[in-house]
């Protein structure tokens, strides 16, 4: 299905162009050459129907820095390339390993990050509306199948698109060779008498592209697949297409269950949904505030609605938690300025703590381990006073938590449960005069537990949605 004649290669580029919609007459196109076989067969082949597509056709490179005089040499053949056709010719250059280290990026993030600020402003400055890049059906395996072994849904799997809009429609990304192998390329730049540079660092098994591209995909061809980049490239098709409709479902639903003005994401509306709908309406809710959640904080948050933790923290300082009236998205500044909290808890009773997104109750309960009660929940009521305090933990507070041999700051303990942020900060205890005698998630202090002899007991518990609902 993949293999093209490589007398025929530019013809069938050409039919991929008109086939995704790529370029249109009067188009100002930039190839990207950086010097390689593939940007460099790109800017041929585009010379060759430039005409029959009616655009005016320029040449774009950018010099990453990262190679010193082989860079140069890279930027100088692209400009001589440029010349020998006649085209314009747009050159950037940037730090990318300065701007790595700053930025704490890969260097591979970084270049592209560089690289894609200068088509931008190119864009911006309206010199150009289309830029071309050779990015080839090799190119889109290997994203494929990085993507597969790092974590992916759908999304991911997509791989890179045909074209990448900026701005709207108006200016945009495109890549022509997307179903193109690499090799062709090479055979079609021998064939025409092209020359080309190779790039050093694409020998590199320090990148993980690298060791994907020379080591991995040939030793699946060999023993797996012999068609396993057009495989991978299928696989990116396919789940294009399901994004596509994926995008058009989440349009519909969101605006059922995401109340925007109030950052409140509808629980009730949202559990009736299906599994696969509910986890990409909350990363949409979340990609409308600039937040990038991954799986493992979507399936946190689906949880809040069941037994156990009442609030999550998410990426960027973002507090989500359990309330009444869904699950309420607070923002670092909000979260920033959280005050400490203090209510009144009365021998049996229940308090709602909206600051945890909370409900806790004290319950009596038959003193006898055989009741079917924890005995490392139990408290003693005859060793606490008649009311209660709940609030969030403050610097200095000590607990003594059962079978440990002495009282521990507060603080060390929640660290090592490697709890951080505002959930850290909220975290609720429970006071008897100036003594804490209940912490979230640790056993009640065994000087305060029931004696033998004892008929009563009290119990301190968080409620779960459907109970606190109940006492509202």
């Amino acid at each position: 299905m993949y293999y093209v004649p490589v007398r025929t290669l530019p013809q069938t580029v050409l039919d991929y162009i008109r086939r995704q919609s790529l370029l249109h007459a009067g188009d100002r196109v930039g190839v990207a050459v950086s010097g390689g076989a593939d940007s460099v067969a790109l800017l041929r082949i585009m010379l060759e129907f430039r005409a029959e597509l009616g655009i005016v056709l320029s040449v774009v490179h950018f010099n990453h820095q990262l190679r010193g005089e082989e860079a140069d040499a890279d930027e100088q053949f692209v400009t001589q390339l440029a010349h020998r056709h006649k085209l314009e010719l747009f050159a950037g250059t940037a730090d990318v390993a300065a701007h790595g280290r700053s930025r704490h990026l890969s260097t591979e993030a970084a270049a592209r990050q560089l690289r894609y600020q200068y088509f931008r402003q190119l864009f911006e400055e309206n010199k150009l509306n289309r830029i071309a890049t050779g990015h080839t059906l090799d190119d889109q395996a290997e994203t494929v199948l990085l993507r597969v072994v790092r974590g992916a849904g759908t999304r991911g799997l997509a791989g890179i698109y045909p074209q990448l809009l900026i701005q709207g429609s108006q200016f945009s990304v495109v890549r022509p060779l997307l179903k193109t192998r690499r090799k062709l390329l090479e055979s079609y730049l021998g064939e025409i008498g092209g020359d080309w540079r190779e790039d050093s660092s694409n020998r590199d098994l320090r990148h993980a592209r690298n060791r994907v591209r020379h080591g991995i995909v040939p030793r699946l061809e060999r023993t797996l697949n012999p068609a396993v980049r057009e495989t991978l490239g299928e696989t990116a098709d396919i789940a294009r297409s399901e994004e596509e409709y994926w995008q058009n479902e989440v349009s519909r639903a969101l605006p059922e269950v995401w109340r925007a003005e109030r950052l409140i994401l509808r629980l009730a509306e949202l559990a009736a949904l299906p599994l696969a709908l509910r986890r990409r309406l909350v990363r949409a809710a979340g990609e409308s505030l600039g937040l990038n959640l991954e799986f493992r904080h979507v399936e946190e948050i689906l949880e809040l609605d069941q037994r156990g933790p009442r609030s999550a923290m998410l990426p960027e300082g973002w507090l989500l938690s359990l309330t009444k009236g869904g699950l309420q998205f607070a923002p670092p500044s909000r979260v920033a300025a959280s005050p400490d909290y203090e209510y009144k808890l009365a021998i049996p009773g229940t308090i709602r703590v909206s600051e945890s997104g909370a409900c806790f109750e004290v319950a009596r309960v038959p003193a006898s381990a055989a009741a079917g009660y924890n005995p490392d929940h139990m408290l003693d009521p005859a060793l606490l006073q008649q009311e209660l305090t709940v609030r969030n933990w403050r610097a200095g507070d000590r607990y003594w938590p059962a079978h440990s041999k002495a009282p521990r700051k507060i603080k060390e303990l929640l660290q090592e449960r490697k709890l951080t942020g505002i959930e850290r900060k909220l975290w609720p205890v429970v006071v008897s005069g100036h003594e804490i005698v209940w912490v979230r998630g640790f056993p009640t202090p065994a000087r305060l537990r029931p004696g033998d002899g004892d008929h009563e007991a009290l119990v301190i518990r968080e409620l779960p949605s459907r109970e606190e609902a109940k006492h509202e």
